[in-house]
């Protein structure tokens, strides 16, 4: 009982001391505004679509001034896992984090050792204590703020030709050039600088998962070239994944909806099972948790797509089951009873 009570105590004594030097740290990092305007994570007023904003602006801001474009989107292998403690400590001294603040967080991250449960056959049923020299504790308030000043310097190896995108330990640059030869070159500095900044601060970047992709217009096509990375190439792709949105290499949203339409087909028939179970007004309400997030995700991106029609339909059947109406009676006026917009 004691030794419960105990843990307790200590528990609480190490949160009240994590929020203290989450505060120290944030009024210091806000004060003397050191973290970089390209990262989006973990920030207060920041969100994945404003990240996205700022990703498919400077795409289309390139397409009207006639650029070639490209992005490369890079993939960490346990980012927060990686973190050395020493490159830490010692880039928060740069920063001006120094005195009982530092003292603090370095008696935070060092001392810690964990061991790792084996399976029942093994003839002892734990490994032997490690000490943990790299991470930052998951779950923590402070283990992201100190995850952002750890990568905050990378955005510095750009040029006037490319421009980050950070959003925590998603990693995304565009890279703009008139000329196709210069291009090519500035595309293939830009992969080997990211993956030597990576390599310096002892993170893993994961190459078969780092994906290249030239944007085009319909009067422009793809210049077939490799980005090499030593001997390895940067696989070329037509879409990827970011921050939850599918883009394609001419921004047509297509993939986008075609990944999100199978989501809400399925949302759909979630609620035509519930339906005999539930209230109108329960109806509704899971319809906005289930439906209706997935169709508002990234919509002032897509929402003008010539495929969203796909989408409507989707979005009226949903509500002609929670109305019980019939598939070819409108449901114009059910829109306004259930306060719902349509999405046209």
């Amino acid at each position: 009982m004691i030794h419960n009570q105990l843990i307790s105590l200590l528990t609480s004594f190490s949160k009240v001391l994590e929020r203290l030097m989450y505060d120290r740290l944030l009024n210091h990092i806000q004060t003397n505004n050191i973290l970089r305007a390209e990262q989006f994570g973990f920030r207060v007023s920041l969100s994945t679509e404003k990240a996205s904003y700022k990703l498919i602006d400077d795409i289309l801001n390139a397409f009207n001034s006639k650029l070639m474009v490209g992005g490369i989107f890079c993939d960490l292998q346990k980012a927060f896992d990686c973190i050395n403690h020493n490159i830490l400590l010692a880039k928060l001294e740069f920063y001006g984090i120094t005195g009982v603040t530092r003292r603090l967080i370095k008696s935070y991250l060092q001392g810690r050792y964990q061991r790792v449960d084996l399976d029942n056959c093994s003839p002892n049923p734990c490994s032997q204590w490690g000490e943990v020299t790299r991470g930052v504790p998951q779950g923590s308030i402070l283990g992201p703020l100190l995850f952002l000043l750890y990568i905050n310097d990378l955005p510095q190896i750009t040029n006037l030709n490319s421009k980050f995108v950070l959003f925590a330990d998603d990693t995304s640059v565009i890279i703009t050039n008139p000329d196709p030869l210069n291009f090519r070159t500035n595309l293939n500095k830009m992969t080997n600088g990211i993956h030597k900044w990576f390599k310096t601060n002892l993170l893993s970047l994961n190459l078969d998962k780092t994906h290249y992709i030239q944007f085009i217009t319909k009067n422009s096509s793809t210049n077939d070239f490799d980005i090499m990375l030593g001997s390895k190439k940067i696989t070329m792709v037509n879409s990827t994944k970011f921050l939850g949105l599918t883009l394609d290499s001419a921004l047509s949203w297509r993939p986008h909806i075609d990944t999100i339409a199978p989501k809400l087909s399925s949302a759909s028939f979630a609620l035509r099972c519930v339906k005999p179970l539930l209230s109108l007004q329960s109806l509704r309400m899971v319809y906005f948790s289930y439906f209706h997030s997935l169709l508002t995700y990234g919509i002032i991106f897509r929402g003008n797509s010539r495929h969203s029609h796909t989408i409507f339909r989707l979005q009226k059947r949903v509500i002609r089951i929670i109305t019980g109406i019939r598939n070819k009676d409108s449901c114009r006026e059910q829109f306004r009873t259930l306060k719902i917009l349509p999405l046209q």
